[in-house]
């Protein structure tokens, strides 16, 4: 068994055929599929049903790709840790970031990134946050920014700060007009919230609950911009992090603060206890943490950051 046919199982396996497989990994598809033959050969069992649509892995393929990915996962950390010699960052780095954090936090980090470690190839992806977790424990992202989560098998998720959330609402609304609102002034409201795959939208129930609220769902979304377009129009209020409110520039909704029991979220960090942390790994999440506490001692002396 060597490495290139478990790069070939597993290219195979991604892209559902021999073709786009070979496209993939710019070789001959006879050779790889030669290759595979192979290594079908020396396991005894075929890894593969051939459809005439595509191939499908048999159980044995399942149970083999899993450890194909574990092997290559070990060898790139190793020849990562030969080329990081010194503190000097280099490769690639994949990062995950959930939606309600992506559009605001990230070209902060993403900027400041690209100028202490411009050798780096950056990948980013945005999905929600057992997607993001998933991933992460498959090798396949080496860093999440996510909200609350717990350590999820070999996952393990940090805090590294939090952030209130505030009320959006109409700037012509009767709520939308005050400096502060109660929890009381919810009852009745037509909310608008994001799907339940989100994870601010069991923030935001959770919240809910212990003050005796009970939501009026008037619609769900898939983005917190699409929410925000709909409490423009008069058709409902929201609640939205406070980096929303820091980047949100209409003028026909504000964001609320809440008068007790202000709601907040965790903004958290997460990454494989299983992988090596390359330089360019632990230098993407020092730049978020550094992120995260210098909007947050802007927020302590009153300051909105830019």
């Amino acid at each position: 068994m060597e490495v290139h046919q478990l790069e070939y199982l597993v290219a195979v396996a991604e892209e559902g055929g021999f073709t786009r497989a070979a496209e993939r990994l710019l070789v001959a598809q006879p050779s790889l599929s030669q290759q595979i033959k192979k290594l079908e050969r020396e396991i005894g069992q075929p890894l593969f049903d051939r459809l005439p649509r595509g191939v499908v892995l048999t159980e044995a393929g399942h149970v083999l790709l899993d450890h194909a990915r574990r092997v290559l996962r070990v060898l790139s950390d190793a020849r990562q840790r030969v080329r990081e010699t010194g503190d000097r960052a280099t490769g690639a780095l994949t990062v995950g970031a959930i939606p309600t954090i992506a559009p605001f936090l990230l070209p902060r980090v993403v900027q400041a990134f690209r100028r202490c470690c411009p050798e780096v190839q950056l990948s980013l992806t945005e999905d929600v946050t057992h997607r993001l977790l998933e991933s992460v424990g498959r090798g396949e992202l080496d860093v999440a920014v996510i909200s609350s989560a717990a350590d999820v098998g070999t996952v393990h998720v940090e805090r590294i700060g939090s952030e209130p959330l505030y009320l959006l609402a109409p700037a012509a609304h009767p709520l939308g007009r005050r400096k502060t609102v109660r929890w009381a002034d919810l009852n009745g409201e037509p909310f608008l919230v994001l799907h339940d795959m989100h994870c601010l939208t069991g923030q935001v129930l959770q919240s809910c609950q212990p003050q005796g609220v009970k939501l009026s769902v008037a619609a769900r979304g898939a983005q917190l911009a699409t929410l925000a377009a709909m409490v423009s129009s008069g058709l409902g209020v929201a609640i939205v992090p406070e980096m929303f409110r820091v980047a949100d520039r209409a003028s026909d909704r504000v964001c609320v603060p809440f008068r007790e029991a202000a709601p907040w979220r965790d903004l958290c960090l997460a990454w494989s206890v299983l992988r090596y942390r390359t330089n360019a790994a632990r230098a993407f999440g020092e730049l978020v943490r550094a992120t995260v506490a210098t909007t947050r001692r802007g927020r302590r002396a009153g300051i909105c950051p830019a």
